[in-house]
Order: C-alpha cells, then sequence, then structure tokens
C-alpha cells in the first residue's frame, strides 16, 4: 500500500483551495487511483495524465526530451500540469491571478524494473509546480531490493509526499540504506512570480540586482542559454564593439511551443552570468520582444534568423509569418547576425533565405571576424553522459 494518507491529503488540499493536474510516465501512475478512490478528489483532481509512451510524452512536452528520466523532464511535466490546471480553472471562471496560485502541477518519471534486466540504473524523479516554488526530489533505487509492483508504489509515494508537503501529513516515503534522495526547492521571488501571471512582463537582473524598466534603442542578445558558453561570450564582445553600446541578454521564462520555464531552471541559468545583465522576460516570441525592448538592436545566430520567418513559429500561419517579418524590419533599429558550423562547414547567414525585409535591416558577421564550434546541445549531452543520466 502506498504510504500515506490520501484523505488527509486530499482534506487539506481542499481546505487549501488547491486544484492538481497530476502527471506520470514510466512509474507512479498508482498515485492516480490512490487519489482518485478518496472522498473529495472530485473537487481537488481536475485532471490525471499518463503519456507513457515516449511520443505521448514528446507531444505533451512539445519535443523529443534529451533524457526521459531527469528532473529536468520532471519539472517539465509539473509545469505543463501547472499550467493545464491553471487553464482549466480559468475556464471554469476564476480569475488569472487566482487560477494560478490555486494551480498544483505534479509528475513523476520513472525507470523502473522490467522484464528483462536493465542495464541502465532504477531511477524515480517527481516535481511539484505551483506559483509559489518548484520542488523536486531524484533517487536512484536498488536495482534489487524490490519487485516492480514495490517500486511502482515507491515512485507514487514519492510523488504524493513531495505534492503533501505544507498541505498535511509528513513525508512517508521509506527508503533503503544506500539510497539518498536528492532535493531541490526553489521559492520564487515576487517578480518571479509576477512574470508567471503575466502582471510583469520583464525583470532586470544585474550586478546589484537592482530593478529597471526596459528602455528603447539597446542591444539585446536573446537566447535560452541552455547552457550560456564561450560562443555566446564572443558573440556579445563582437556585437558591442558593432553597435558601440552595452549589451544585455534576455531570456524568455515562456516558450512558443514548450511549457514555461520552472523556477529551478530560472535560478540555474540565471546564475550563469555572474553579474553580466540580464533581462527575465516572457516574450517568447521576436515581435512580443519589440514590445518590451522597442527600436533595440538584437543579436542572434544563423539558426534563430531563419526562424523569424518560419510559419511552424506563428501557429503555421504563412501570413501570420510575413506580417511578423514586416513587423521585426519596420521596428528593430537592427540585427547583429552571426553564421554558425553545421556538420564541419560554417554556414554563412548572409546566404540564407529569409526575406529581403530582413536582409535590409542586418548585419552579417563575417566567419573572419567570428568561428567558434561550440554547440549547446553538445555540451548539454556531455554533461548528462558525465553524470550517467543518459536513457
Amino acid at each position: 500500500m502506498i504510504g500515506i494518507d490520501a484523505t488527509g491529503l486530499i482534506a487539506s488540499l481542499e481546505r487549501a483551495g488547491a486544484r492538481l493536474v497530476i502527471v506520470s510516465t514510466g512509474g507512479g501512475s498508482a498515485a492516480v487511483p490512490h487519489l482518485l478512490a478518496t472522498p473529495g478528489a472530485g473537487g481537488v483532481v481536475l485532471e490525471a495524465l499518463v503519456p507513457y509512451a515516449r511520443a505521448a510524452v514528446d507531444g505533451l512536452l512539445g519535443g523529443a526530451q534529451e533524457s526521459y528520466c531527469s528532473s529536468r523532464t520532471a519539472r517539465r511535466l509539473a509545469m505543463a500540469a501547472w499550467q493545464r490546471a491553471r487553464a482549466l480553472e480559468e475556464a471554469a471562471g476564476r480569475s488569472a491571478r487566482d487560477a494560478a496560485g490555486a494551480a498544483v502541477g505534479a509528475a513523476v518519471t520513472a525507470s523502473l524494473r522490467t522484464r528483462t534486466p536493465k542495464r541502465g540504473a532504477h531511477r524515480v524523479c517527481a516535481a511539484v509546480q505551483t506559483l509559489e516554488a518548484t520542488r523536486v526530489v531524484e533517487v536512484e533505487l536498488d536495482k534489487e531490493a524490490r519487485s516492480r509492483a514495490e517500486e511502482e508504489e515507491l515512485a507514487a509515494t514519492i510523488l504524493l509526499d513531495l505534492v503533501a508537503e505544507g498541505h498535511g501529513p509528513p513525508p512517508a516515503a521509506g527508503f533503503r540504506a544506500g539510497e539518498a534522495p536528492s532535493r531541490r526547492d526553489v521559492k520564487a521571488p515576487a517578480a518571479w512570480r509576477e512574470l508567471m501571471t503575466g502582471e510583469r512582463v520583464a525583470w532586470l537582473l544585474s550586478g546589484d540586482g537592482v530593478a529597471a524598466e526596459p528602455a528603447p534603442g539597446g542591444l539585446l542578445f536573446p537566447g535560452s542559454f541552455d547552457p550560456l558558453h564561450e560562443g555566446h561570450l564572443l558573440m556579445a564582445r563582437i556585437a558591442e564593439e558593432i553597435a558601440e553600446r552595452p549589451l544585455a541578454f534576455e531570456l524568455s521564462i515562456a516558450n512558443v511551443d514548450k511549457p514555461t520555464l520552472d523556477y529551478v531552471e530560472i535560478a540555474d541559468r540565471a546564475e550563469q552570468f555572474a553579474g553580466r545583465p540580464l533581462w527575465l522576460t516572457r516574450a517568447a516570441t521576436f515581435v512580443e520582444k519589440l514590445d518590451v525592448f522597442p527600436q533595440s538592436t538584437f543579436v542572434m545566430g544563423a539558426d534563430t534568423f531563419v526562424r523569424l520567418a518560419e510559419p511552424r513559429y506563428y501557429g503555421g500561419s504563412a501570413a501570420a509569418a510575413a506580417t511578423a517579418v514586416e513587423r521585426i524590419a519596420e521596428r528593430a533599429r537592427g540585427l547583429i547576425v552571426f553564421g554558425r558550423a553545421r556538420d564541419g562547414v560554417f554556414e554563412d547567414a548572409a546566404q540564407l533565405p529569409v526575406p529581403h525585409a530582413l536582409r535590409e535591416v542586418s548585419y552579417f558577421v563575417s566567419q573572419r571576424e567570428f568561428r567558434l564550434d561550440v554547440s549547446s546541445t553538445d555540451l548539454r549531452q556531455r554533461a548528462r553522459q558525465a553524470a550517467g543520466q543518459d536513457g
């Protein structure tokens, strides 16, 4: 039996006005019937999803995952669940702010015992997302200690323990000697919560942490910075020489086709900048960035430059893409575009097939001025391999 009092948990969540969406993949789905069989669950649980196939997870998260059992994937699933809970509450008539405050997204992804011996580790990763915080637990299980059914029950208990924190029963999951769960909690400052709800569109993290309002005419380098690497820093220095003014980086917590960044992800990416000016925004598209930073010059790589005109980033509409291109060309002060190496061949940004209107406002940095064969994807893959978390 799952080692947690579901009746107490449901009652506590109900008193708090919480509304839960739960996602389970690879294990831990026993949490769903455990909750739904409890009186009062109908007033708390909005939805339960079990995207078991990788394609189902990809559909929920907007693309293939680099690892399907990891802290990051669990957090992404929890954020997708939180966004779903918020949307369902808004559809039921709650204000956007109240819906965001009530929403709870919970997710577990696990790699558990199978019929044939598993080469990799048996692992459970569970995460809970609220407006206030992101919480995540990871643990590698003793491969020979439990049956599949027992591992399933443990995964469900770990998830429900995480949901229960602050809502009633104390943690109940039982681990064996040598099983050392790792825990990460990030409580969001007020500005991050306001970005999450849309009450704020931008927040500056600078060396002294002082807030500022976006001003026209800046030099902005947007990106995901996952991770920030030497190529980004070199591009920034070259762009400052070209534009003859200081540069600020920009990280949008919102994405066009993926879940919003969770607070652990925001904290980790922001930490990389070590005092360099960084704007946190919720401007997912360049048109939105121009609304926040009017008449600014934007720095980008060749891959981003091409995406500015791709219909798939505008709901699949060629007309919407064309309109966006016109707005970018009219409202941006300029674009500084860097080439990139692809499959060992340098891709000259000036030769890319993009609308003439974008070319007219772009400065193309030549291979002579910049070339660094470094990839964020490769860097993430090396980090996963070093941590032994591929799969």
